[in-house]
């Protein structure tokens, strides 16, 4: 039994108005919190275990199980459904509210993260699970039934509604996720407080009241220092000093320093270091550039940090670029940041540049106009939203703006730790009808790096490259080495990578995984 009286004949009684608006106000809140935890768990696991749509699938999986656990041990509660479902509150918001703060700080430390990750979503899954059947209980006897289900249905969906359109167009990007589960634990246990207080001459409440009074504060109190979480968290992962950290709605970017070197890392992901990138970049330009004969037009793909760019601007004959990069976070970054703005020499802010902040994906499909040099420089394929743009569809999009006398260059992972990703790359590049030309060059912070040349005339990439004085590493006799693979780098079969099998993704999940394992 609950402690609301039961309603008159003609409906509910006054003075339990108040009561069934709450605990209705209740459905929406819970459903919304309940979504929210979801998807922190669900992105949290992108960002840091990589493969987004494994993560979610089996987070998602997981949770769902869970719910049906926690509807199934609702059962077992009997009498008192509205204390139990104020203390199932009270517990949700402080597991919720620090689960994003909990798994961050945990992820460094954690020899198998994965099972502490899990635990938790099965642990918030069951709590959530036992919400809706305890309000359900709770409100019957206060509607008909069919008009109960409606209203506890209807309440819950717009809930998931709000959760699913607010967590990426407003939570991550100005909240970020620690203050995002911060936010939804002190809904989680408002309804808590209001409730209580409501009954507070019905029952006794003080002991349920301390408790939720303790996790509100908690919350707060985690709410004050939700920057100084995650900063302890990235430098216990990075071990290095981070001086600059960023969600953005597309990925997590983070600047650290040690001594004088710089490093950016995308969703936990090293880009480049200060005092290597030079032999990365030269390599990655260069043997494009080197073998067209007026590289006027210019398109660059990814290359937000501008480091590309800026080899390419060596070039006094070319005309324009257009530099096509998703996150305009990233852009906006390494063109107003002085510090940046001196390694890139300030190629992001130079006339003969375009910045472009889209889907590289889908702009190639609408672009016109071709390019005589082609740089595809984007992060690993370590998601299915990263993997679509190494597939034959938009390789043979990209081939559609090449020149026929031009050149392209795709930036195509280690071929000495994942042989079979890197020559996934040129055989897709193949099966989008170009020529290609592997080759790699050694840079410390990656180790052994692969790139693939492309050309619609294969005796482009069958010529030396004419390279400008003045670089850095790459030399006439460096560039010829580079064409050279060693046996256990040689060429091997392997599939194309299309936008319905994604092959790349796997193998390159799978190769890394063992390397790194």
């Amino acid at each position: 039994m609950t402690d609301f009286p039961e309603p008159s004949e003609d409906g509910v009684q006054p003075h339990t108005r108040t009561h069934v608006a709450i605990l209705l106000l209740s459905v929406l809140v819970v459903a919304t919190c309940g979504l929210i935890y979801e998807l922190l768990a669900g992105t949290l696991a992108s960002y840091l275990l990589g493969d987004s749509v494994t993560q979610f699938s089996t987070v998602i999986g997981t949770y769902l199980f869970a719910m049906g656990v926690g509807s199934y041990l609702s059962r077992f509660v009997r009498g008192d459904e509205l204390g139990a479902f104020i203390r199932v509150e009270v517990m949700i918001a402080m597991l919720g509210g620090w689960s994003a703060a909990g798994l961050f700080l945990a992820y460094p430390l954690a020899d198998d993260f994965r099972v502490l990750l899990y635990a938790l979503v099965l642990a918030i899954g069951i709590l959530v699970g036992l919400e809706i059947p305890l309000l359900i209980r709770i409100l019957r006897g206060r509607f008909a039934f069919r008009d109960l289900v409606s209203n506890v249905l209807t309440y819950d969906y717009v809930g998931a509604l709000i959760a699913s359109l607010a967590f990426p167009l407003f939570l991550v990007p100005h909240l970020g996720m620690i203050r995002t589960g911060m936010v939804f634990g002190l809904a989680n246990v408002a309804v808590a407080i209001a409730l209580l207080l409501v009954l507070r001459g019905t029952r006794h409440v003080a002991g349920d009241l301390v408790a939720a009074g303790l996790v509100a504060a908690s919350l707060m109190a985690g709410l004050t220092m939700a920057e100084r979480i995650q900063r302890y968290s990235e430098i216990a992962y990075y071990g290095e000093g981070v001086i600059h950290a960023r969600s953005t709605p597309y990925q997590r970017i983070v600047l650290t320093r040690r001594g004088g070197e710089l490093r950016l890392y995308l969703n936990g992901n090293l880009q480049f270091s200060t005092k290597d990138e030079y032999r990365y970049h030269e390599a990655l330009v260069w043997p494009v550039l080197g073998r067209v004969s007026n590289p006027a037009q210019v398109l660059i793909l990814g290359g937000g940090d501008g480091l590309a760019a800026r080899e390419v601007l060596k070039d006094k004959g070319v005309r324009h670029i257009d530099l096509v990069d998703l996150d305009p976070e990233m852009t906006s970054l390494f063109r107003m940041t002085p510090q940046l703005v001196a390694l890139n020499h300030g190629s992001l802010s130079d006339p003969r540049l375009t910045v472009t902040n889209a889907d590289a994906f889908r702009w190639a499909r609408h672009a016109k106009g071709t390019y005589d040099a082609v740089i595809v420089d984007f992060p690993d394929p370590t998601e299915y939203s990263l993997g679509k743009l190494y597939t034959e569809s938009f390789y043979r999009e990209v081939s559609r703006l090449l020149a026929p006398d031009g050149v392209m260059v795709v930036q195509s992972t280690s071929p000495l730790v994942a042989p079979r990703s890197y020559w996934t790359v040129a055989t897709t590049l193949e099966a989008a009808g170009l020529a290609v030309r592997g080759y790699h060059v050694y840079v410390p912070s990656f180790g052994e790096w692969g790139y693939t040349l492309a050309a619609h005339d294969p005796a482009r990439l069958a010529t030396a490259a004419v390279l400008p004085a003045g670089l850095r590493f790459l030399t006439p006799a460096a560039e010829r080495l580079m064409f050279d693979f060693a046996p256990d780098m040689a060429r091997r079969p392997t599939p194309v990578n299309r936008l319905d099998n994604q092959a790349l993704v796997r193998s390159f999940g799978e190769e890394w995984s063992h390397y790194e394992g």
